[in-house]
């Protein structure tokens, strides 16, 4: 058994779900941060739980070839990133094996096709969706692993170069105004976060998500980012008053310009609004959703049903070579901007419906012949699988950002009539530890 605060030599066999190296001292499972498979080395036991143990990397005792020089000069101590240490192939492998894992021990699935992660080909300045917190003086940056201490940056490079920009600028300007930040433990102040989004064609949404109605100086800020940030087509304000971690509220205000901007997958346009959902690496996203018309086997007949759809992103990528699309959210700004999404790209087969899935889908009685689902990482309700299966679909195309809850909710298919066939990971988040998956489910016959 390992004692806290003493050091132990250990050899690292795999990585955690969070990107932890794992490893075994006498039997007894250990997860340090910063280790990687094959590795031997020297870790500080910081934490002692009944079955694992964390530990502290002091020294690597023998090098895995698959480590690298992280790229970012903050990255040991911000929590935006868990491997940069580890090459770009390496952590492609890695994800696909997670999904393997998963699958495996949570839904006792063996045998199923699995294929390689799909990666990019340059894996930097991908993310067209910053959201930042806001700390003390205006310190605005990634969380410190594994608290809520906020690491001040000026530039992250995983992001688009203009959201750089927008976290230079905007910075600069909170503190000539005297903005003061929302304290988290007082629950005094009032900037929370910093969001951006980037459009296609590189216009910006900058979102001040506050604590507090009103924003102080609000014309002046605004004049000042219009100012020094010309491509800014829309300023909004994000009212959040809940003493909770949640980053946006329900609230958000129009400051200046159009509520909404406008990204690109395949040949459609899509309008984002503040609190829409949309896949925040636009390259990748169109690999994923290419997967999941290829899953879905659509012939031009098809009743098909997105479920969770967002801005109606997946559901109308596949209308053309669908009869008819029905897309379900409980967000009803994602439904607006879906209709509207829909009205421009000229797509009229296509309706979509302000709902929680959960309780809608019982409601409906509408026959499917296709379902698609790209639920929260929580994954799917049982009643909504329940739901699905009552629906009598030939096919479900199931999207996830979470293997564990997809292998949990492949498991449940099985028992309610519908086989997993394949699964196909998609690196959507590199140098993160998230891998998302499009699995391709199918009725008993």
């Amino acid at each position: 058994m390992v004692e806290k605060n003493k050091s132990y030599e250990i050899e690292i066999n795999g990585l955690g779900t969070s990107g932890e190296g794992v490893g075994k001292f006498e039997d007894f499972t250990i997860f340090v941060e910063g280790a990687l498979p094959t590795e031997k080395i020297l870790a500080e036991i910081v934490e002692v739980k009944k079955n694992y143990a964390v530990g502290k990397l002091v020294k690597i005792l023998r090098e895995s070839s698959e480590r690298v020089k992280a790229f970012c000069p903050i990255y040991e101590n911000c929590g935006g990133c868990q491997l940069q240490h580890l090459s770009y192939a390496a952590q492609l492998k890695w994800k696909r094996q997670q999904v393997v894992d998963a699958v495996e021990r949570i839904g006792k699935i063996h045998g199923l096709e699995i294929f390689d992660t799909l990666g990019m080909k340059n894996p930097l300045r991908y993310r067209n969706k910053m959201q930042f917190p806001v700390g003390k003086n205006l310190a605005i940056g990634c969380y410190a692993r594994g608290s809520h201490k906020i690491i001040d940056t000026d530039s992250c490079m995983i992001q688009k170069e203009s959201a750089d920009k927008v976290l230079t600028v905007v910075k600069k300007i909170l503190q000539r105004y005297k903005v003061s930040p929302y304290d988290e433990d007082t629950h005094k102040g009032i900037l929370r976060h910093v969001m951006s989004r980037v459009g296609f064609n590189g216009e910006l949404m900058i979102v001040l998500v506050t604590a507090t109605k009103n924003l102080p100086n609000e014309k002046g800020i605004v004049k000042a980012i219009r100012s020094e940030i010309p491509e800014v087509a829309s300023v909004q304000q994000n009212i959040q008053t809940f003493h909770n971690n949640v980053i946006l509220g329900r609230e958000t205000k129009i400051l200046f310009g159009k509520p909404t901007i406008k990204d690109k997958i395949g040949n459609l346009e899509f309008n984002i609004s503040a609190r829409s959902f949309f896949q925040v690496n636009t390259a990748q996203a169109e690999i994923l959703y290419k997967t999941a018309k290829i899953f879905a086997e659509l012939t031009g007949k098809e009743i098909l049903i997105d479920a969770y759809c967002g801005t109606g992103t997946i559901g109308l990528f596949m209308a053309k070579n669908a009869y008819r699309v029905f897309g379900i959210e409980i967000v009803r700004e994602a439904i607006d901007d879906a209709k509207k999404n829909a009205r421009e790209n000229k797509i009229r087969n296509a309706e979509f419906i302000v709902e929680d899935v959960v309780k809608v889908l019982p409601r409906l009685e509408i026959y499917a012949d296709v379902v698609v689902v790209d639920p929260p990482r929580a994954g799917c309700d049982k009643k909504v699988l329940e739901t699905f299966a009552a629906m009598n679909p030939a096919r479900i195309v199931y999207v996830s950002c979470n293997p564990a809850t997809l292998a949990r909710d492949l498991a449940i298919l099985a028992d309610l009539g519908y086989t997993a066939k394949k699964i196909q990971p998609v690196d959507m988040f590199p140098f993160s530890s998230h891998v998302e998956s499009v699995a391709q489910i199918v009725k008993n016959i």
